[in-house]
């Protein structure tokens, strides 16, 4: 097994959970979530979350982006209880979270 496929298997794992909690709240809470948004969403959590946990010294993509954007310093912070690295990743999952979640909410209904 690659790394590749082993931190694809533990993102798998991650968006099965995310669905069948995902998929108990909106229950309890009489939501109805279309299939197809319920789909979308849940990739875009696997896609991101692959995307940016794969982190490899040098290339992983939210060192490469804090990088260009001038934050590389921020980034390599791990000094006075910071870490960069740790906001940065915790930023990038709440931001795209949210777009998952306003996916998922697309053509929801109440039951």
């Amino acid at each position: 097994m690659t790394k590749g496929f082993g931190q694809a298997l533990f993102e798998a794992g991650y968006t099965a959970t995310q669905a069948i909690v995902a998929g108990a709240g909106a229950r309890a809470l009489g939501i109805r979530v279309h299939p197809a948004a319920a789909a979308v969403a849940l990739a875009v959590s696997f896609g991101t979350h692959y995307a940016a946990d794969r982190r490899v010294p040098g290339k992983g993509l939210l060192e490469k982006i804090a990088t260009k954007t001038g934050k590389g310093s921020f980034y390599k912070l791990a000094s006075h209880g910071m870490n960069g690295a740790f906001h940065l990743d915790s930023s990038w999952h709440h931001g795209w979270e949210t777009v998952a979640a306003l996916i998922a909410a697309t053509k929801a209904t109440t039951r």
